[in-house]
């Protein structure tokens, strides 16, 4: 059988096509999306429609949902498959997702509860997952000279959201309107394995963006309103992953040696040991391995999922120390798969006391480890596709 993969540049898509091709599954790439990025959704469904008639595959996947290509799919009666790797994705609002044609996976249970009543038939619920074999092979090349410059006692990889934050483009919101950010942001900050930040607005809250936004363009029909959502989201959400990431490292350094591998802007940050981005195929994994203790801190937007940096610094036998999130216990033991910390204070005591416990830490690494790759691979995630998509035969 061959299916067709629509590519955009995720980092998970390579590791997806292994795990379907480790099926027997043969795969199809359409890789334009990545190196145009201005390739419109017109463009998008001519182009799907066209290698729909030429190789007629068994369905169409993506990493993410794309409403274009739900649309095309529908029209030729393929099936569309997608898995969502982000949150908030906001395309999954658009009236496609209701088509029967669809075959839509999603990592967080929360995401899922929201957008599952919409199309009860065609959404299911599915973890991230970690390409422990890929991480397997970088790791068993590490050299002396990846040990001297990849060893440190914490590590975090990732963005500070400084540039991902749309919120600082508004600046015309009025002073009302920053002080209750303000506010969700510091109470929000207090609280982990719960995002309360959509409660929290009020309407007029609501009314105030509004001035500044009078509305959000989308694509396709939308569902329903999702203008408070999007406020929530992409816009608090953002600026509370900024807030965050800055205030936890900069804490942190203060009792720690702490190196930090971002394309971000590190001038808020004191005495972080700041690197650049690490080549995420190649040297994150070596990262992840040869660090102490590597941190994660998860994004509100994902409200209650395992973000995939927990996958990939567990698949890679590093130590995870990852804030609290709700479905951490459906599938790890915290203090025998990884740890987990629910303040500032309790971070910087586990911290403390794993970089003094040297062979608990590595037991706990091991174990991580192991139950990854016994239950959590790409593979895993594939052949459950495969078995939810086989079912739509029968």
């Amino acid at each position: 059988m061959n299916i067709l993969f629509y590519r955009y540049g995720s980092i998970c898509e390579p590791d997806m096509i292994t795990a379907f091709s480790s099926l027997g599954i043969t795969v199809i790439e359409e890789k334009t999306e990545i190196y145009d990025k201005a390739f419109s959704p017109a463009a998008r469904t001519k182009l799907v429609n066209e290698l729909l008639c030429k190789y007629s595959p068994l369905f169409v996947f993506t990493i993410n949902f794309f409403p274009a290509i739900a649309e095309v799919c529908h029209i030729h009666n393929v099936l569309y498959v997608c898995w969502t790797v982000d949150s908030p994705v906001m395309s999954l609002f658009t009236k496609p997702l209701l088509h029967p044609t669809n075959r839509i996976f999603l990592f967080d249970k929360e995401q899922y509860n929201r957008i599952h009543p919409f199309n009860p038939d065609c959404v299911f619920y599915l973890p991230l997952a970690s390409a422990v074999d890929r991480f397997d092979s970088v790791i068993q090349l590490i050299t002396a000279e990846d040990i001297t410059g990849y060893c440190a006692d914490i590590s975090f990889v990732g963005s500070l959201y400084s540039e991902k934050n749309p919120l600082k483009e508004l600046t015309d919101l009025s002073a009302y309107a920053k002080g209750c950010i303000d506010g969700i942001v510091e109470s929000s900050l207090q609280v982990y394995g719960y995002n309360f930040i959509e409660e929290a607005i009020s309407d007029t809250l609501i009314s105030e963006f509004k001035k500044v936004i009078p509305d959000f363009a989308a694509p396709f029909p939308l569902l329903t309103d999702i203008y408070k959502y999007t406020i929530a989201h992409q816009y608090i959400g953002a600026q509370t992953a900024e807030t965050e990431r800055i205030r936890t490292l900069n804490k942190l350094a203060e009792h720690f040696c702490v190196d930090l591998y971002t394309f971000s802007d590190t001038a808020p940050l004191r005495l972080v040991r700041t690197h650049d981005a690490i080549e995420s195929l190649s040297g994150m994994p070596k990262v992840f391995h040869l660090s102490k203790i590597n941190l994660n801190m998860t994004i509100k937007p994902i409200q209650t999922g395992l973000p995939l940096r927990i996958f990939d610094i567990m698949g890679s036998g590093g130590f995870l120390m990852t804030n609290y999130q709700a479905e951490l216990t459906d599938y790890f033991e915290i203090g025998r798969d990884l740890e987990a910390y629910s303040s500032l204070d309790e971070l910087i005591d586990k911290c403390s006391y794993y970089l003094q416990h040297e062979e608990e830490r590595k037991q706990i690494a091991l174990n991580g480890y192991e139950t990854v790759k016994q239950f959590h691979t790409y593979p895993h995630r594939a052949a459950e596709m495969i078995r939810v998509i086989s079912s739509s035969f029968h």
